[in-house]
């Protein structure tokens, strides 16, 4: 899973972060960068922090496989 912040959509207003069950544990705020998802262990990917974001600028891929595609796009 990865949950992906258009750094040009963030206002840094929050909403992530008070919608999630686990806000705290997972969402960091500050003034200067937009929203940033971290210690997904605890994400129980509910999708809230996207469905409340007022801009859009959260993304949820929740493909297991999403780091190995990656990965494989990237190699001949």
């Amino acid at each position: 899973m990865k949950i992906i912040v258009d750094p040009d959509k963030c206002t840094r207003c929050g909403e992530c972060r008070e919608a999630c069950p686990k806000g705290g544990r997972i969402w960091a705020i500050d003034r200067r960068n937009p929203a940033r998802a971290s210690n997904l262990e605890f994400c129980h990917q509910c999708m809230i922090c996207a469905s409340k974001c007022p801009e859009g600028a959260i993304r949820i891929i929740r493909d297991d496989n999403y780091e190995k595609k990656s990965e494989d796009q990237g190699n001949p």
